[in-house]
């Protein structure tokens, strides 16, 4: 098991392109440090969704409804006027912002208007949050999701330790299937091997085998051996971490 000693870029092997965050128990922290850490690193980073999110504090956006992206950027020109974010051609290295269309009802960010394959293109870094898991630890996967956009060069499994050992139905996202895919009750015990049971299938069936599995929330685990197994029944390497 691999656990994160410095740069997070270095242990999850980022490359420059898509990033797709996917899974459940972290991935909105992991996207903000990761951006910034690629910031720091002179990297010109774009965070966005593919899925809804709300947006990152702290990171520049002009803050309104409308679509950031709806015309054509121009290198050093602003999207809108009168708008504050750095996202264009002629962003300057070493800068991070987000783009999306506001829900005002809602206040999450969907997916910006133009396609993430173009948006690399001009960006070194896009990281998308392509999953969601109401804010739950764990989760199971439907027919649609993760949202993974195309031309994505790196994919983040995020799994949230503090789901382990809860009861599936109070810790787990679409719990009936889960327990479809891992042969148990919603009033079981989510233990490492159940999770990565189901994690095994949905890598084969998603065609994500070459995905990153990172364990988040460590710190909350009362029985240290629990990562242990969790890793033992996954059979692939793992990354452990406690992200702040």
């Amino acid at each position: 098991m691999e656990t994160v000693n410095g740069s997070l870029a270095s242990t999850l092997k980022i490359e420059p392109g898509i990033t797709a965050i996917i899974g459940s128990g972290g991935k909105s922290t992991l996207l903000k440090t990761l951006g910034l850490e690629l910031m720091r690193a002179g990297g010109r980073v774009l965070l966005c969704t593919t899925t809804h999110m709300f947006p990152v504090a702290g990171v520049p956006w002009d803050g309104s409804s409308r679509r950031l992206d709806a015309a054509p950027w121009k290198p050093g020109a602003a999207h809108i006027p009168g708008c504050t974010c750095e996202a264009c051609a002629g962003m300057s290295r070493g800068s991070i912002c987000q783009a999306g269309v506001l829900d005002p009802q809602t206040g999450k960010l969907s997916a910006p208007a133009e396609p993430l394959d173009q948006l690399a293109q001009r960006f070194d870094y896009v990281l998308a949050e392509a999953d969601g898991s109401k804010r739950l630890p764990l989760k199971a996967h439907a027919a649609w999701e993760p949202v993974v956009p195309a031309g994505t060069a790196n994919v983040i499994w995020i799994v949230g330790a503090s789901g382990f050992g809860k009861p599936i139905n109070e810790a787990v996202h679409r719990p009936k299937l889960f327990c479809g895919r891992c042969g148990c009750e919603p009033t079981d015990v989510a233990t490492p091997e159940r999770v990565a049971r189901v994690l095994n299938a949905e890598m084969q069936a998603l065609g994500l085998d070459a995905a990153h599995v990172m364990l988040n929330q460590v710190d909350t685990l009362a029985d240290s051996t629990m990562a242990d197994r969790f890793e033992a029944a996954l059979n692939r390497p793992l990354i452990a971490t406690s992200l702040k």
